[in-house]
């Protein structure tokens, strides 16, 4: 099940928001079971094609936005994880959606923890996709310098030469990122470059790492704890350069009813890396 939906395939739809228009995409069944995916960095909703068409095959209404900053949706801060949340709650009562499953990815797994924990009434079951929960990654950071070292590019991003790095080479970063993922062409790292090159698209990516930077400053690394008792799937690309498979060893202390599926062979992008098993996994969880 590698099939993907192209973006002749989806047509971006934009709502007003209290506080923002957001862009998304939807796929499906309007009358499915709703499942809500949030993209991470340096990403949009074009990172989850290959789910929304798993989701739309298998009856569900998949709905995948652009998150506050990111490609056509608003560039309005703040960014910090308290609006962002927000943000996902308010995009639920607007298309009339009282509770979903929801899935993240990188920094939409920062997300998916933060809203579980925040709105338990709106969630059914949780799907993260080497999602770091908030909490958790701090107690890793605290005890490895191993993943306090992977993290130094959050350091990096809080410089105000950050955004002009990311912009140099026509965005040759993302070429970088994006080295080595299976099912990854040159058209859609292009369409990432898209995404990046809407106005003020990068520093509101960066507003992101910013905001949660000056949170851990204040809280001297003692996040807030985010706890769900949702059934919950943890899937895990093993090969990811920025996340140490460790910073998920105290998520079951927080999410108590999480299971994990690790993919050894996958990176950090694991659901474009491993589309077939990460659907398959996705699928038979939510079913």
């Amino acid at each position: 099940m590698t099939a993907a939906l192209s973006a002749t395939d989806l047509k971006l739809q934009f709502i007003q928001l209290p506080q923002l228009r957001m862009g998304y995409v939807e796929a499906g069944d309007p009358t499915g079971q709703p499942v809500l995916l949030l993209h991470g960095f340096p990403e949009f909703w074009y990172s989850w094609r290959f789910q929304l068409a798993a989701l739309a095959q298998a009856g569900f209404r998949a709905i995948a936005p652009d998150q506050r900053g990111y490609n056509r949706t608003d560039k309005t801060p703040p960014y910090d994880i308290d609006t962002v949340t927000q943000d996902i709650a308010d995009l639920q009562a607007a298309l009339g959606i009282a509770r979903s499953h929801v899935i993240g990815h990188d920094w939409g797994g920062a997300v998916l923890w933060a809203f579980a924990s925040r709105f338990p009434d709106r969630i059914d079951k949780l799907v993260g996709m080497n999602a770091p929960h908030w909490t958790a990654y701090n107690d890793c950071l605290r005890r490895s310098l191993r993943q306090l070292l992977k993290s130094y590019y959050i350091l990096l991003f809080q410089f105000r030469s950050a955004g002009r790095q990311i912009e140099r080479n026509d965005f040759r970063v993302l070429e970088r990122a994006f080295a080595g993922v299976r099912h990854m062409t040159a058209e859609d790292i292009e369409r990432y470059k898209d995404a990046f090159r809407q106005p003020g698209a990068v520093e509101a990516a960066l507003g992101w790492y910013r905001a949660a930077f000056a949170r851990m400053r204040r809280n001297r690394l003692c996040a807030e704890t985010y706890r769900s008792n949702a059934p919950a799937l943890q899937i895990w690309g093993e090969r990811d350069r920025a996340l140490e498979k460790g910073v998920n060893a105290t998520l079951p202390q927080y999410v108590p009813r999480v299971r994990f599926a690790w993919l050894p062979s996958a990176s950090h992008w694991v659901q474009m890396d491993e589309p077939v098993e990460v659907n398959r996994l996705m699928l038979e969880f939510l079913r």
